[in-house]
């Protein structure tokens, strides 16, 4: 008599590999999502909320966002 197993369940886990908050891997990230870029004062928007490294998903959540926060939100003031 032959004995099976049975083979064990893996668990896929996702990489979440951080990558530089970058004025360009932000404006990349606008044009793939928003087809349009950022203006400077929401690149640094998204830079100063993020800090200096994030991953993707995080970018992305934040380039989508900061087109619908109001401007004095945006802007530090002088």
């Amino acid at each position: 008599m032959k004995k099976t197993t049975v083979p064990k369940a893996t668990t896929v886990r996702k990489a979440t590999a951080k990558m530089a908050v970058s004025e360009s891997n932000i404006t990349k990230a606008a044009m793939r999502l928003l087809s349009q870029r950022l203006v400077s004062s929401e690149i640094h928007y998204v830079q100063r909320v993020l800090g200096a490294q994030a991953t993707q998903e995080e970018i992305d959540t934040n380039v989508l966002g900061v087109r619908k926060l109001p401007w004095s939100s945006i802007v530090l003031a002088d």
